[in-house]
Order: C-alpha cells, then structure tokens, then sequence
C-alpha cells in the first residue's frame, strides 16, 4: 500500500463484520483508507473514489456520509447492494468487477450441473455412510452430453457457461436483456420461453429489480419434472420457497445452489435431498479471481485518477 500521504485518498466502505484484508500492491498512485485509518475522518468528506467490499450495502445514508465521491467502486461480480439508482441521481460513476470472475464462476456452475445430473455428491455420501457394502446399487445419473441447456442471462459469466458445455455436445440456448446476434446460440426473448424448450436452466445474470424472482412457478412448471436449474447468480434471482415447493413434491429433477435468498440461511427442507447440491456462495472465489479483481479496481481508480476511460464502468441508464 502507498503512504504518501500526498496520493489522493480512496475511501473502502465496508460492513464492520467483513474485514477481509484486501492485497493491495506496494505501489499505486493513489492512497486506500480503511474507516480504522486515523486519516479516515480527515479524508471521508473530500475523497472522490469509494471502493464498495461486498456484501457491504451502499445506499443514499452512506453516499451521504461521502459528499464528494465522483466513483463507486465495485468489488463483485454483482453489484445489486449498491443503490445505482441513487448514484445516477448523484451523477456519480459505477463500476463492477469485469470479467475478473466469469473463468472461475463458469467452471463452478458446469461443476454443480455435473454433481446434480450425475449424483456425485449423493454417491460420495452413500459410500461414506457405509450403504454399499449394504444396499450394493445405488442409482443411476444423468449424462450431460447433449441436453438442452437454457442460459439466464449470457453476460461474462454466461459467455463461459456456454463456451464449457459446447465439448460435452449440449444444446446451448439464452436469455438475456439483448440479443447477442455475435453468438450461435438460439435466443429466447423470455425465461419462461426458454424453460419450455431447456432439460436445465443455469441462471447466472445480475440482480436487479427487473430480474428479481425471474425464477418463478411457471418457469419451474416448464421446466419439468426432469428439469435441474443451477443457480450462481444471486439467491432472490429464484423465487426460493416455490423453489422448495417443486424440489420436496418431486416437481423437479434437481438443483445446483451456490447462492440464497437469506444468506447464510438456507430452507432446511433441502438438507435431506439427494438431487440437490448446496454450496456457500463460493462460485466466482477463487485465490487467483481475487488477484484478478484487484488488476480490474486497480485499473479502474489508475484510469479515473489519469482521465482515462474506465475498463468496466456500468450503464446506470440501462440498470435503473
């Protein structure tokens, strides 16, 4: 980190409970300041970059807090805990992660769809239980290979998703916000759309207010009985008790689920199932994703501080 106090201070707004260290370089043109530094009440009202650590909220009381902030910062692969809204009001610029986390999240949602359909995670509690010697068959997965599988919103992670499922000879199909007519992938303009003619869904687009419950019955219902829907987007992406609903009255062939809609809670109901797969909202984390992210802030605050166009800067007229 640079302690040349003459370096233009960037403010990191952070929940006082997520203190991960963040590995900054030696060098840099500019000075980050944590709310501990003793040069933060000093540098809170004059800063004019403000680094967001997720899962951190910023919403208009905490912009408050920092009246001269031009750039927000984000530090994830979604930005749906700060209020762009309320920064497009402010004239105040945004931007997110990049790419920097789409290899890694790619990688973990194809993983998720292979334990679902092939009932790795099921057979690995199966023989630790002791039931092989006892039971002597266990059943049988789904092959991947392919099936039709529907991608919910086909941006950098999306992009991946469909570029791992083209080896396994699957039939690639997406939704998104726009059509990507760069793409050979058949575009469906709805979810529901989509559902009806995908064997899995895998949802990967950003939260927003458009999005939210994007998952809902009558996408459940297309999908079917065989469906399995992976989700490493966000938990409220999935209308959740719907969700419980299909997987528990066997409506539903399976689910991958990195992430929830009340994090770190999770409905108790899908503990005992074996067709699905839970996991701690670690798709996109990676040591190597975090190195990557911080090239990405790094970039971004150098070319804000030097006039340069941002690397990841989002359209706030097209989120809000």
């Amino acid at each position: 980190m640079a302690d040349d106090n003459n370096l233009p201070a960037v403010i990191i707004h952070r929940l006082s409970d997520f203190q991960q260290a963040l590995p900054w370089p030696k060098h840099t043109i500019f000075n980050p300041i944590e709310s501990s530094d003793p040069l933060y009440p000093v540098h809170r009202a004059s800063a004019r970059v403000l680094i967001v650590i997720p899962p951190s909220p910023l919403k208009a009381e905490h912009l408050d807090q920092y009246p001269s902030v031009e750039y927000v910062v984000g530090t994830s692969a979604g930005v749906d805990h700060i209020d762009l809204a309320e920064c497009r009001a402010r004239n105040i610029r945004v931007t997110g992660a990049g790419s920097a986390f789409a290899e890694d999240g790619a990688d973990y949602a194809i993983g998720l769809l292979l334990d679902v359909l092939r009932r790795v995670s099921a057979a690995h509690r199966f023989v630790r239980a002791g039931l092989w010697p006892v039971k002597h068959h266990f059943p049988l997965g789904n092959k991947l290979g392919e099936k039709r599988v529907g991608i919910v919103g086909l941006g950098n992670i999306g992009t991946l998703v469909a570029k791992r499922l083209e080896p396994f000879g699957c039939t690639i199909a997406y939704t998104s916000r726009n059509k990507k007519p760069q793409v050979p992938y058949a575009y469906y303009p709805t979810v529901l759309d989509l559902a009806t003619n995908s064997d899995s869904l895998i949802v990967c687009c950003a939260l927003s207010n458009k999005t939210r419950h994007i998952i809902n019955r009558d996408v459940l219902t297309a999908l079917g009985k065989k469906g399995v829907i992976v989700n490493i987007g966000r938990g409220a992406l999935v209308d959740e008790k719907e969700l419980v609903k299909f997987l528990v009255g066997g409506e539903l062939g399976g689910a991958g689920l990195d992430v929830f809609e009340n994090e770190p809670e999770v409905p108790k109901e899908l503990f005992m199932l074996d067709n699905v797969v839970l996991s701690p909202h670690r798709a996109v984390s990676t040591p190597e994703s975090f190195n990557n992210v911080m090239e990405v802030v790094i970039g971004n605050i150098t070319a804000f501080f030097l006039n340069k166009p941002l690397l990841s800067e989002i359209d706030l007229n097209d989120w809000c």
